[in-house]
């Protein structure tokens, strides 16, 4: 059963961008979301561990929150797709069950 797990702290306020990173499964997705989108950005220190995630998982990111911090598309980790607030709907109901981190 697919998870989708969402994170909306930024990993240098919290833990749990790391913890979400250790619970992934093969098959899951992972979505940043609000804050969590700064852990997406190519020179983020966690930018090796979210491109090896998208070799077994999907990575998003929801666009509109980049927008909103000033980061930039190109600025993204290979390996991601951003998501609108549609996809971000999309997401949750096709997934079997929702884990957010906290």
């Amino acid at each position: 059963m697919p998870t989708l797990h969402t994170i909306n702290k930024s990993p240098f306020e919290r833990s749990s961008f790391a913890s979400a990173l250790n619970h992934l499964l093969p098959g899951d997705a992972l979505l940043m979301i609000e804050d969590g989108v700064v852990g997406a950005r190519k020179s983020s220190a966690f930018a090796g561990r979210l491109e090896a995630a998208a070799k077994t998982c999907r990575v998003y990111v929801l666009g509109p929150d980049l927008a909103a911090r000033g980061i930039a598309e190109k600025d993204v980790v290979a390996g991601a797709t951003l998501v609108d607030y549609g996809g971000f709907v999309d997401l949750v109901t096709g997934h079997d069950r929702t884990q957010a981190w906290l």
